[in-house]
């Protein structure tokens, strides 16, 4: 026998500070195996993931549909699901609706960055894009770090005005601005979930800025100005999700950046921690270990 959840129970399976903390633990340990994921074009810039992991214990595969032109047809962007396994009898023992995970670890995983790499982790947070992930962040931010006030850009002024709504509806503080690089004399704390697909930030960034960019996945998607990824590499630090940004963050690919040297967030968490100055990127492409900690957390959560 396994559960199926829906969006609804699959987000309620996933608390957000237990997902932080989830993820730190699966960092921390180095005990998960997760091959390269399978990216497959099927036309039209829409793509096919295939994204395993194991712990040796559990098991699970993320199986999602990413199609870009679905973000003016009203249809989500990204579909699919990720299905769980028992490793000692090879029982499938849960199915997680995939969206939902994707959204939560991601902002998950920004947070457990800020963290850690955040000289004002409490915000106020700029957010650029108000979409699923610039929702998701919000959450997270609040829910995670205690971000309470929040400026929120997005090319649709309808979709800004409606993550301003949800904020409110939380007991959050939020307005919504037409112009992100207005908001950044004011914002420590910033994240860029857009659809990477024209640059959305140029700076110039506060000295004690943290900036989370996770819309650019791929070598070719870049949310971020060439010459701002530079700043940071001059003058702060970049650090990227995993090894597989080496070649997926096209943000830091298009500026020239070598991403081979950049210290990793698993590194960050296992290694002496350096003395904070500057600005700070946190690049984030994506990986099916952040999916891994969701499963692990979610089937603990229905035991």
């Amino acid at each position: 026998m396994h559960a199926i959840h829906d969006a609804r129970r699959t987000a309620a399976s996933l608390p957000w500070d237990a997902l932080a903390d989830e993820i730190e633990a699966l960092l921390r340990a180095g005990a998960a195996r997760v091959p390269p994921r399978i990216v497959m074009p099927t036309g039209d810039g829409s793509v096919l993931f295939v994204m395993p992991a194991t712990d040796g214990t559990v098991a699970m595969t993320k199986l999602i549909s990413f199609t870009a032109a679905n973000a003016g047809a009203g249809r989500p962007t990204i579909q699919g699901e990720v299905s769980v396994f028992d490793v000692a009898s090879g029982e499938r023992r849960l199915i997680l609706d995939g969206p939902t995970v994707t959204a939560r670890r991601t902002a998950a995983v920004s947070a457990l960055a800020a963290r850690h790499l955040a000289a004002c982790p409490q915000g106020p947070a700029l957010i650029v894009g108000a979409g699923v992930q610039g929702r998701a962040h919000l959450q997270a931010c609040a829910a995670t770090l205690g971000v309470r006030r929040f400026v929120i850009a997005s090319r649709s002024a309808a979709s800004a005005q409606a993550l301003v709504q949800h904020a409110h509806s939380l007991g959050l503080q939020a307005e919504s601005v037409a112009d992100a690089h207005a908001a950044l004399a004011r914002c420590p704390l910033v994240v860029t979930c857009t659809p990477a697909n024209a640059v959305v930030l140029r700076g110039p960034v506060r000295a004690d800025a943290f900036v989370a960019a996770v819309g650019a996945f791929t070598p070719q998607m870049r949310e971020l100005d060439a010459g701002l990824c530079r700043h940071f590499a001059e003058h702060g630090r970049i650090v990227v999700d995993t090894r597989d940004a080496e070649h997926e963050a096209g943000d830091l690919l298009q500026a020239g950046i070598a991403v081979a040297p950049l210290p990793s967030l698993q590194d960050v968490l296992r290694g002496p921690q350096p003395p904070r100055g500057g600005p700070v990127l946190f690049k984030s492409c994506g990986w099916a270990g952040w999916d891994l900690a969701a499963a692990r957390l979610a089937l603990r959560q229905g035991a």
